[in-house]
């Protein structure tokens, strides 16, 4: 039940917080009425017998009753507890005391200036009212100790200045915070975005091209072997591109979907040889040592393989590929190349392959350039190392 009530007060206080426009703790401002009310009723107890009980009644409510309203209502303005503390330390200093505590009243009013108010203005008349309450106070009703006290009040005001620059810094680390992780969300979902759109490219192509296949073996051959090896084919890369768009989708998840690994550079020939038996010509060269690769690289360059594969199967049927990848110490060197068909088939994704390209070598620190050479079309990848590695 305790637990209950407690949240309850202090939802109620941070709503109240959040329409006076403060970004300050709940106990900060819990603690700050707590002392204000301790400081009225020691001051209220040492006047018990000097003033009549109505203007005890009257400091006593003035402070209670901006408290009572900010917690049942959870709405009330700033300057209304301050000026309701600098009219109840008016009405105690009608008769000074030795040692007071009713400046003290005036010092939570001039920390709490410091520390809510957004203007210069209203911190400025905040301070000048309390130090003249103090004056005035000294000069006509005999208060001791009035240096003492303008001087408390100026060490609250900068503490309470003390306290507003903290929470400003602190909001905005907050928001830098915010920012970096929708940032980072971004281009995670961005990555996996490129993830998927490789994989879906690539399986779809490849089933195409077996099923047209297996079309052209009844059609043409009436070969039925030849046509559901084809289908078969094509139901394998299908299985497996559902695996890989698994493992790819997983990643949003908060526990991983399974123990397999994404593909990575030493499967580069399993993906042409796949490549390959879905009718694509294309030969494979590799040199060097695989092990170099890292991880991330690894993936880099399969998918740079893959969506260039892609790109000939679809927008250069019938042409000859070559995939040549060198590897070393000092880096790594990716060439795909295809021949030009006489007309190049256009469709309403031309450019997205290689805008994705583009940010996965950027992604591994690599230069990339892609374009037509001669009669060939060239994919060049280097990732970089302390010199290129010769192709």
């Amino acid at each position: 039940m305790l637990v209950i009530l407690r949240d309850r007060f202090r939802a109620r206080v941070q709503v109240s917080l959040a329409r006076a426009g403060l970004t300050l703790p709940w106990w900060g401002a819990l603690c700050a009425t707590g002392v204000s009310l301790v400081f009225t009723v020691v001051a209220l107890v040492q006047r018990d017998a000097l003033l009549p009980p109505e203007p005890i009644a009257l400091a006593g409510l003035i402070v209670i009753a901006p408290s009572l309203i900010w917690v049942t209502t959870a709405w009330i303005m700033p300057w209304v507890r301050m000026a309701a503390l600098i009219a109840a330390a008016s009405v105690l200093l009608l008769e000074p005391v030795l040692p007071d505590f009713a400046p003290l009243l005036l010092l939570v009013a001039a920390t709490e200036a410091g520390s809510v108010l957004k203007t210069t203005t209203g911190i400025a008349i905040v301070t000048v009212t309390c130090e003249a309450v103090l004056i005035v106070a000294g000069v006509w009703g005999g208060l001791i100790g009035v240096p003492v006290y303008l001087v408390a009040i100026l060490l609250g005001l900068s503490g309470g200045l003390m306290v507003r620059w903290y929470t400003r810094v602190l909001d905005a680390e907050r928001g830098n915070r915010d920012a970096s992780r929708d940032k980072a969300l971004l281009a995670e979902r961005q990555r996996i975005a490129r993830e998927v759109h490789d994989v879906v490219g690539h399986s779809l192509s490849i089933t195409l091209l077996h099923l047209t296949g297996a079309r052209r073996a009844l059609q043409q051959d009436r070969d039925v072997d030849e046509a559901i090896e084809a289908l078969t084919e094509a139901e394998q890369v299908g299985r497996a591109a559902m695996a890989d768009i698994r493992r790819t989708v997983g990643l949003l998840a908060d526990t991983p979907s399974g123990s397999t690994p994404l593909p990575g550079v030493e499967d580069i020939a399993t993906l042409v040889e796949r490549t390959r038996a879905a009718g694509l010509a294309v030969r494979y060269t590799q040199e060097g040592d695989l092990g170099l690769v890292g991880a991330s690289e690894g993936l880099g360059l399969y998918r740079i393989v893959q969506e260039s594969l892609v790109n000939v199967v679809k927008h250069a049927p019938g042409a000859t590929a070559e995939v040549r990848l060198n590897t070393g110490r000092s880096g790594a060197k990716l060439l795909v190349s295809n021949t030009l068909p006489t007309a190049v088939r256009r469709t309403s994704e031309d450019g997205s392959g290689l805008a994705g390209m583009a940010v996965r070598a950027a992604q591994l620190g690599a230069e990339l350039s892609a374009g037509p050479q001669g009669k060939q079309w060239i994919v060049e990848v280097t990732v970089p190392g302390t010199r290129a590695v010769q192709a």
